[in-house]
């Protein structure tokens, strides 16, 4: 943040998760320092939730990983001409999708422990074992 403050910035990209710290207090902070700046919110864990949290929070727009760079830079063009936001249909995850990468998410933040992470998401290990069996784990 010392060093946003530090330079002219047109295009800031944050992701939602950063680390320690939430991208959302970070677009918050870019956006009190700059209101003209584009801010593009980008994250792995996109949720309707999450998209109304950043665009309220002062984000431009919002993007899903995995985005390239064309996708980033149309995003930046359709901010600095003023064109509304549309979500693309093709974007918007089905239900067993957001289960799915939920899961993931909680079994990642977890070690890989699967009895700590059926803790958390209130349900029985075999439970969780039996869903994680249905289809392969992103990483084999």
């Amino acid at each position: 943040m010392a060093w946003a403050n530090e330079e002219l910035l047109d295009l800031a990209v944050i992701d939602l998760r950063l680390g320690g710290a939430s991208g959302i207090e970070a677009v918050q902070a870019l956006r009190k320092a700059d209101a003209e700046l584009v801010i593009l919110m980008l994250t792995g864990y996109g949720s309707i939730a999450t998209a109304v949290g950043a665009l309220k929070a002062g984000a431009s727009d919002y993007l899903t990983k995995p985005a390239d760079v064309d996708q980033l830079l149309a995003a930046y063009e359709r901010v600095k001409a003023g064109m509304p936001l549309t979500i693309p249909r093709s974007t918007v995850p089905s239900l067993d999708q957001v289960e799915w990468d939920h899961i993931h998410r909680v079994l990642q933040d977890c070690g890989g422990n699967i009895s700590h992470a059926a803790r958390i998401l209130g349900v029985h290990r075999r439970s969780l074992q039996r869903k994680l069996a249905k289809r392969p784990l992103p990483n084999g």
